[in-house]
């Protein structure tokens, strides 16, 4: 999910951004997870949607 919604791609859709909040929604969404274990993810691995997937087992 992008910052800047007009940027999109990578490097901007492969980091997670907790501080946006369409961005939590969007990557739960993606995800099938709830926030908590979206916010838990980022915390254990960093905020790589990589490191997250893997992380959530998706």
């Amino acid at each position: 999910m992008a910052d800047n919604k007009g940027n999109r791609g990578t490097p901007d859709n492969d980091l997670i951004n907790l501080n946006q909040p369409y961005e939590v929604r969007d990557w739960c969404a993606s995800l099938g997870c709830t926030e908590a274990q979206l916010r838990a993810a980022v915390a254990a691995v960093g905020n790589s949607a990589k490191a997250v997937r893997t992380y959530l087992g998706k």
